[in-house]
Formats: structure tokens, C-alpha cells, sequence
């Protein structure tokens, strides 16, 4: 289909519309006679064009139009014989068409149909009524004007087919009422224009055609005249009329902007290219402090920060020079009142209209509470929350600057100082967490009044603090800043209306070691502290190559820990406890033992430290527990005796302060079956006094389950003489650092004596450790001590080696009764 104007046709029916009109014009200007070219003909020509184009043509689907057109070619028709109507219509549709439409099929199709109608005319005409040249003159007859009605007719019903043809496209249209209407108002129109043709060819006989189109041509120009006149009146008022209309909207949006510009919530200002202030509204002199009168005698450079006013000049200048549209950034100005006020500045260019001059437009919001809040989040990130020192990320990042620095310049030396407070747990358990906390706050006020500018002080945590010491000559001004500062601390602390004392652990990583991992000489400097700490708190270590060493083999101690009590590498040991006024055997005190597969035996000393650290000691102590509760109930079992043989395990500091250690000791009971007053729970002095009041609860719900209670080590840690009636114990063991020396320090002896005296005042029974010579027995006899332990009377055994020594006691006492152990050897012993 192809469209022209707003109707769409067959392809093939525009091209052979088309074709049919290129023969109906190549047959007229055959036919056409060159006389008829003249002054006539032409001006008849210009002005059909002329009205033609001024009148504004019908769509072909437009039903009511003026048949202006028609007229124009029945006169030319009429005056000039047919072949000069058929080219003066190509000549008229070709204009007429080009004018309205641009589309080339619509033009064609226009001008096809206008040819070929009036081709038809012209030859109908002839053959029904013969030639009509000089009708005008002569008359017409009534054959002719009926012949010449009827072709129009049967043109209209020819059109009003192709317009209906042409509009079935359309949604919802009747053909055939398109038809109808089209017909019937096209009828009228070529009725009329058949008449005013003819009236017109008739005057224009009449009259003298040279007359005539003189007349014509005149009044064609006082029209054209005429519309010129009018048109270019109307197009005065209307640009009168835009002028006005330009010139509201100007004021208007003048108004508008103004408004806006006044009642902004943001600061806004109008600045000279000089940087003076023209204008400003109320929210900026809010911002900045002033009143407009006070702001406009100032200039923009007056109130801005000076450390942003050199790159808010350069951002301006980019703008004057073209390179920018708009520049933003975020800058600060000065309040009238001195302080800092932050804002985001946006400013752009203003070009007046009419003095073309340009200015500067601000827009300036305040955004110094958001500008705090992230200057106090940057802060929180990198600070500790209750002492205000830098906290580990902080450091690190000093760290690391320093180390790069050291790298760059090896004379510069720096050290790392990890700090830790010696019996900070006891102070925040006795004295509760506020005065814990008030005391790291005085610490880090000495640490930050007591350190050079230049040093960095921060903690890491809990109890644990770093400095970091720069620009150092040599290794020793470490060690004298590590002594200022124990000194520094040793001072009591007045919290809460009472005095605190406190002591530190200090270890030191000198930079001389070479470092290049922030990482690691804060690992070693807390090695070193951790190795101050074992040595007896209160002091300082330097670390060294052999101290990382260290490190290394307890860190790999630990590994293996963890996977040995999977492996079962761990095993029991007993040592004998004797009463020392016959030598009879009372039990035995249960010793762990481990057996590396690569390493051999450990000793205790290595991995029982490691395993409180970590925290292993829970599950291994819990192990020593049943085993040795299991091994004890098969003992008695095999050597039923009167009083029976009790078993004695020790329980470590982490182990006392589980919540769930009494369902732990009551599940061990009931599995193994033992007798609870067959188990002596051993607790360290220490331990005891670390918290009483939660100590001595956990004490009395032990002996509640029926086992045994003793201190161990006594006298070797804090004082517990006032509290020692308050605790449900049975036993106490004299620690072997006093029995050893009772022979060669009669202090030591009286210590002995006091403690023996002490637990038989308190209906308690005695135990000595370390028991090794006979001068050492009879003494501890001549002090009234009822039991000893020591290698005088046996080293730990093992197993079967605990069984041969109950044999060996009761053998004589009653019937041989089997053993597993004697079993395997072919014996038999005698069991009490």
C-alpha cells in the first residue's frame, strides 16, 4: 500500500494513475495548438496558481471545499479549448501539491488524478457534444451543458470511489457512507463550479479577454497587496503580542528566581567575579553569622577558611576560563563569631541578559554536624573508647610508617613496648569493674604525661597497652623508658576514695632486630612480655632470637597438646602418701604424665603452663579426674583395707572456676562408682584467695558431694590465715620448698611447725612435700606432722608400679587374693 496524504492506496494503483497521466499530458501537448500560447493563456495560468495556492486546497478525503480549482480549468476549458485545461491542471497540481505535501506519492497521485479528470472531461465532452471551442461566444447549447453536468457527475462518483478506496484503512469507517457523503457534496461543488465557469467564460467574451485578465491581474495585485498589508499587520501583533508574552515570563521568572533565591533553605549568593558579595539571602547570613549588611560590605575571600582559599580560587578560575560548567567541593568558612563552620559550595556562572556582564552564583550548605559526626566516627574507628588512646589499628598504621622510615634511614631506631598489669583480674573482681576501668584510665594518663611528643601510646585491650618509642639512639633508651615507666606506676592510684596499687609486665622489641612486618615485632614485644611475666611479673624483658625460639616450641608444644589428647598420649603417674608414724601407705597423689611420639617424655613443668594458657587444662584435667577415680575404685576393689586408700588429683586455677566443675566431680562419682571420701581434690592457696566469697561457695558444695578437700602449697601464697576456718577443708600440704630447707634454715622449721600447729588447731590433717631424707623425716616426726610425701618414700609410678608398692604394704596382713599384675608375673600377694 502506498500512502498519500492521509489516505493509502494499492501500489499498482498510484503507478498506473500515474502512467495514465503521463499519456493524457503527452497527448495534449501533441494536440495543443501554438497559437493558443499567449498573453492570455499565461496570466490565466499565474493567477489559477495564484488563487489556487492562496485558497487553501481540500484533502482528497475532505468532503465540503470551494471548487476553486475546477472553475479555473472548465473557464480555461471553455476559452482555450481542452489540451491547454489539461496541462493548465497539470501545472496548478503540480504547485498546489508541492506546497502542502513534501511526499512524492502524494504529489503523484494528486496530480494524476487532477490530469486524468480532466482529460476525460475535455474528450467526453467532445465526443457527446462535438468540439466547444468558441461556446462561450456562440452559446451554449443545451446538449453541452448537459453532457459537460453529466461528466462531472460520473467524475465525482470516480473521486468519491477513490476517497472512500482510499480510507478503508481507518478503524470503524463505512465505506459506503464515505462514498455517499463524498459523492454528494462533490456533485454540489462541480455543479457550481460549472456555472461560475461558464458565467465566467461568457463575461470574459464579453467583455474583451485582454480587458479582462488586465482587470484580473489588477485585482490580483491589490489582493496580494492587500494580504501582504494584513500579513505583515499580523505579524506585527504577534510579535507585539510574544514581546509581551517574553517580557511576563521574564518578570515572572525574575520574580520567581528571587523568591526562591530569598527563601532558599541553603545559603545562596550572587558574587562579583572580584569575589564581593552582590546579594546573599537570609539562610547563608544565618550560616555564616551576620546580618546582610553586615555580609554585602565584605567579600567572600574575607569569611573563608585560609587554608581552602587558595583551591576555591583555583576552582573559580576554571569556571571564568571556560574549562568547567559548575565546581563543587566541600570547604570551610569562618563564623562571625570565630568558629569553624563546614559546607558544601557549589558555584556556576550568571550571565545578565542585558549589561552581558557575568557573575558568580553560590550555593552553600552547611554540613558541619555531618562533618563532626564522621570526624568523631574516624576517631571512635582508630581510638579506644575509655581511655581515649589510640587502639590496635592506629598503632599499627604507626607502626608500619615506622618501620618503612627505619628502612629508609637504618640510623633511625625505634622499639615496641607491650604493657600488661600484673594482677589486674583480682583488682576488677575485689573491687568491681569501675574502679578496673578507672584504673586503665590513670594508667593511660601516666603513659601519655610521661612519654616524648613523639611516641605512641595506645591499648589494645583488656589490661594490655603498646608504646612505641621513635628516634632512639641506641637499644638502651628503650630500657630506661621501660624502667621510668614501671617506676611511673608503681605510684598508688587514688580511685574511689581508696589507694591502688598495681605493677607491670613490660616486654621490648628493639627495631636492631630488622623487622618488616608490623606484625612481627608486636608478636615479640608480647612475647617478651609474656616471658617477664614467667619470670615474676614486676620487670621488663628484651626480646631476643632465643626467646622466639621459645615462642616457636611452645606454640608447636601447644599443636601437639591438642592432638595428643585425641592420641591418648597422656598417662597417670602415683605418688605414695605415707603416714609417717608407722609407714603406712594412705594413697596416693595422681601426677599426669605425657609421652611424645617423637619428643619422648615432657616434662610437666613444660606443658602444664602451656596447658593453662590455652585452656587444654579443662579437658585434660577432667581426663586425670576419671582416670584416676576409675584406677582407685579397681584398687580398692583388689585391696579392700580399713581406713580405705584415698586418691588425691589436683585442680587447676581454670578448672575451680568452670561453673559446671561440681556436675563434672558428681558425673565422675557416679560413672567410676569410687567413694567420694576416697577423693582428696587438691586446690592451690592462690586459687583459694583469687575470689573468697565465690571460692568458699564452690568449696562447700564440693565437700557437699562427700570427697575430701586440701590446699596444696601452702604457705607459698597469699596470706589465708584469717579466712582458713572459713573453709570446709580437711588437708593441708606443706609446700616443698620448706621441708627441703628445714635443716639448713631453722626459720624454715618454725614455718613447718606453724602450719602442723595451725591445722591440728583446726582438726585439720597434715601432708609434707618433698620428703627426701631421713634428717628431714625425723624432724617432721619430732613437729607432730602425721603424713609425708617425697622421694624418700617412692618417686611417682606408674600404674602396675602403684599396685606392687599396696602389695608389698599389705601382704602380710591377709589372705593371697589374685591381681592382674601379679597374674602376669606368677605370683600372688597378700592383701589388708
Amino acid at each position: 500500500m502506498e500512502i498519500a496524504g492521509s489516505q493509502r492506496f494499492p501500489k499498482w494503483f498510484v503507478q498506473a494513475s500515474t502512467a495514465c497521466a503521463a499519456v493524457a499530458v503527452l497527448i495534449s501537448l501533441y494536440r495543443f495548438p501554438a497559437r493558443t500560447v499567449g498573453l492570455p493563456f499565461l496570466l490565466l495560468t499565474l493567477l489559477a496558481v495564484y488563487v489556487c495556492s492562496r485558497f487553501s486546497q481540500a484533502q482528497a478525503h475532505e468532503r465540503r471545499y470551494v471548487p476553486v480549482f475546477e472553475t479555473f480549468i472548465l473557464v480555461t476549458m471553455l476559452l482555450l479549448d481542452g489540451e491547454a485545461a489539461v496541462l493548465l491542471s497539470a501545472l496548478v497540481a503540480l504547485c498546489t501539491s508541492l506546497q502542502r505535501s513534501k511526499n512524492s506519492t502524494s504529489v503523484m497521485l494528486k496530480l494524476a488524478v487532477a490530469v486524468v479528470s480532466t482529460f476525460l472531461i475535455v474528450w467526453g465532452v467532445r465526443i457527446l457534444s462535438g468540439p466547444f471551442a468558441g461556446a462561450a461566444r456562440d452559446g451554449y447549447s443545451a446538449w453541452f451543458l448537459q453532457s459537460l453536468w453529466a461528466l462531472l457527475v460520473v467524475q465525482s462518483v470516480v473521486n468519491a470511489s477513490v476517497v472512500a478506496a482510499g480510507t478503508t484503512y481507518k478503524i470503524k469507517q463505512s465505506v459506503v457512507l464515505n462514498w455517499l457523503g463524498s459523492f454528494f457534496w462533490r456533485v454540489v461543488s462541480v455543479t457550481l463550479a460549472a456555472a461560475v465557469a461558464c458565467a465566467a467564460a461568457t463575461g470574459i467574451v464579453t467583455v474583451g479577454a485582454n480587458a479582462f485578465f488586465a482587470l484580473a491581474a489588477f485585482g490580483a495585485i491589490c489582493a496580494f497587496a492587500y494580504g501582504s498589508y494584513n500579513e505583515n499587520s499580523r505579524l506585527r501583533k504577534e510579535q507585539a503580542r510574544q514581546n509581551e508574552k517574553r517580557d511576563r515570563a521574564f518578570y515572572d521568572n525574575a520574580e520567581r528566581f528571587r523568591s526562591a533565591f530569598d527563601h532558599a533553605a541553603i545559603g545562596m549568593a550572587l558574587v562579583t567575579t572580584e569575589g564581593r558579595w552582590l546579594q546573599v539571602n537570609r539562610s547563608l547570613c544565618d550560616i555564616l553569622g551576620y546580618s546582610d549588611r553586615e555580609l554585602l560590605a565584605t567579600d567572600f575571600l574575607t569569611v573563608t577558611h585560609p587554608d581552602d582559599l587558595a583551591t576555591a580560587l583555583s576552582n573559580i578560575g576554571q569556571l571564568l576560563k571556560g574549562k568547567a560548567a559548575t565546581t563543587q567541593m566541600e570547604k570551610r568558612y569562618v563564623n562571625k563569631n570565630g568558629h569553624v563552620v563546614w559546607v558544601h559550595w557549589s558555584a556556576s556562572l550568571a550571565r545578565d541578559s542585558y549589561s552581558k556582564s557575568v557573575h558568580l552564583i553560590f550555593q552553600i550548605q552547611d554540613i558541619t554536624d555531618r562533618k563532626l559526626a564522621e570526624q568523631r566516627l574516624h576517631h571512635d574507628a582508630f581510638h579506644d573508647s575509655l581511655t581515649g588512646l589510640p587502639n590496635r589499628a592506629l598503632f599499627m598504621d604507626h607502626l608500619k610508617l615506622a618501620i618503612a622510615r627505619s628502612q629508609r634511614h637504618s640510623e633511625q631506631l625505634f622499639a615496641v613496648l607491650y604493657l600488661d598489669l600484673d594482677r589486674f583480674k583480682i583488682i576488677n573482681d575485689s573491687l568491681g569493674h569501675s574502679i578496673g576501668d578507672q584504673l586503665l584510665i590513670g594508667i593511660a594518663d601516666r603513659l601519655t604525661k610521661n612519654l616524648r611528643p613523639g611516641d605512641t601510646v595506645a591499648r589494645l585491650g583488656g589490661d594490655e597497652f603498646t608504646i612505641l618509642v621513635e628516634d632512639i639512639a641506641e637499644e638502651r633508651e628503650s630500657v630506661q623508658i621501660a624502667e621510668r615507666i614501671q617506676k611511673e606506676l608503681s605510684a598508688p592510684f587514688q580511685i574511689g576514695g581508696r589507694e591502688v596499687f598495681t605493677t607491670v609486665s613490660l616486654g621490648i622489641a628493639p627495631s636492631t632486630t630488622g623487622y618488616e612486618q608490623a606484625e612481627d615485632i608486636l608478636r615479640d614485644a608480647d612475647t617478651a612480655m609474656y616471658r617477664a611475666k614467667s619470670l615474676g611479673k614486676a620487670r621488663y624483658e628484651i626480646f631476643d632470637k632465643a626467646m622466639h625460639a621459645r615462642a616457636i616450641n611452645l606454640l608447636q608444644l601447644e599443636t601437639d597438646m591438642r592432638r595428643a589428647i585425641e592420641r591418648q598420649e597422656f598417662f597417670v603417674h602415683y605418688q605414695p602418701i605415707v603416714a609417717l608414724d608407722g609407714f603406712r601407705l594412705q594413697g596416693f597423689e595422681a601426677l599426669v604424665r605425657w609421652h611424645h611420639p617423637q619428643r619422648g617424655y615432657i616434662s610437666p613443668m613444660d606443658f602444664i603452663p602451656v596447658a593453662e594458657e590455652t585452656g587444654l587444662i579443662i579437658a585434660l584435667g577432667e581426663w586425670v579426674l576419671r582416670e584416676s577415680c576409675k584406677q582407685m575404685q579397681r584398687w580398692q576393689t583388689i585391696f579392700p583395707c580399713d581406713p580405705p586408700l584415698f586418691i588425691s588429683v589436683n585442680l587447676s586455677s581454670k578448672q575451680f572456676s568452670q561453673n559446671d566443675l561440681i556436675n563434672q566431680v558428681s558425673s565422675v562419682i557416679h560413672d567410676t562408682t569410687i567413694n567420694p571420701r576416697s577423693l582428696k581434690l587438691e586446690i592451690t592457696e592462690s586459687v583459694v584467695m583469687e575470689n573468697i566469697e565465690t571460692a568458699t561457695e564452690m568449696l562447700k558444695d564440693l565437700r557437699a558431694l562427700g570427697v575430701q578437700l586440701s590446699i596444696d602449697d601452702f604457705g607459698t601464697g597469699y596470706s589465708s590465715l584469717s579466712y582458713l576456718h572459713r573453709f570446709p577443708i580437711d588437708t593441708l600440704k606443706i609446700d616443698r620448698s620448706f621441708v627441703t630447707h628445714m635443716s639448713e634454715n631453722n626459720e624454715n622449721t618454725e614455718i613447718v611447725r606453724t602450719i602442723i600447729v595451725l591445722a591440728q588447731n583446726l582438726g585439720m590433717d597434715v601432708v609434707a612435700e618433698g620428703v627426701e631424707t631421713k634428717e628431714q623425716l625425723a624432724l617432721l616426726n619430732e613437729l607432730g606432722c602425721e603424713n609425708g610425701q617425697g622421694y624418700y618414700f617412692s618417686k611417682p609410678v606408674n600404674r602396675e608400679g602403684a599396685e606392687k608398692i599396696i602389695a608389698d604394704t599389705y601382704s602380710s596382713l591377709l589372705p593371697v587374693l589374685p591381681t592382674e599384675a601379679t597374674q602376669k608375673q606368677g605370683k600372688t600377694v597378700r592383701v589388708a
